[in-house]
Formats: C-alpha cells, sequence, structure tokens
C-alpha cells in the first residue's frame, strides 16, 4: 500500500471556503477515480494560519499516478477548480496569499504488524 498525506497551512479568512471545495469538488473527483480517503482533519486555531491536512490509501504509487493523471485530465474538473481559484482572485492570489504552505508526501506506518488491529 502506498499512503499520501496532504497538507496545508491556510490563512484563516479562507478555511470554510476552502473546505467547502474540498467536499465539493476536489474529493468527488479523486473518489471517481478510485482515491481513497482515509480522513480530513484541521487543527483548530483561535487565530492565525490553520492546518488542513488528509490521508489518503492507494494501492501503489504507479496507481497514485494513474489516478492524479486522470483527475488532471479531466476537463469539467479542471472548469471547477479555475471556478473556485477565480472566486478568490486568481490562482496566482490565491497561492500568494491563502494557501501558505503546501506539502504532498509519502507516509510510512511506524507501527509493527503484530501490534495492528488494521485488516
Amino acid at each position: 500500500m502506498f499512503y499520501r498525506r496532504k497538507s496545508y497551512i491556510v490563512a484563516p479568512e479562507i478555511v470554510e471556503s476552502f473546505n467547502k471545495h474540498f467536499n465539493e469538488t476536489l474529493l468527488p473527483t479523486q473518489l471517481k477515480y478510485g482515491s481513497r480517503l482515509i480522513g480530513r482533519w484541521m487543527v483548530p486555531q483561535t487565530k492565525g494560519p490553520v492546518e488542513i491536512f488528509a490521508i489518503w490509501e492507494y494501492e501503489s504509487f504507479e496507481e497514485y499516478e494513474k489516478i492524479e493523471e486522470k483527475v488532471r485530465s479531466d476537463q469539467a474538473h479542471v472548469e471547477r477548480v479555475k471556478a473556485w481559484y477565480d472566486q478568490h482572485g486568481g490562482r496566482e492570489h490565491v497561492w500568494k496569499h491563502y494557501l501558505l504552505e503546501v506539502k504532498n508526501e509519502q507516509i510510512v506506518s511506524t507501527v509493527v504488524k503484530e501490534n495492528s488491529q488494521a485488516r
């Protein structure tokens, strides 16, 4: 199995819209092409930037790459993403002012299989 953690440090003023965008636009397309979401969380903050992260599971790194290619090739999806960016001043503006840090990284388990309750 291949696991990935996608994390964002997000300006507080865009958190609500960003979470809605994930649930209404990004997640359905990922699921359509076979991604498996383990979960998505955020670290609550009373003020300042907010960390939001998701854990995804794939059969292999190759499967992950194939799914991502399908997502990027889905023209209707690409248009919905562009529309969201445009609502917030355009892609460049969002990346400069609202998405303060983004990471997409492989994660590996540190749990010894004998101690795991996972199937």
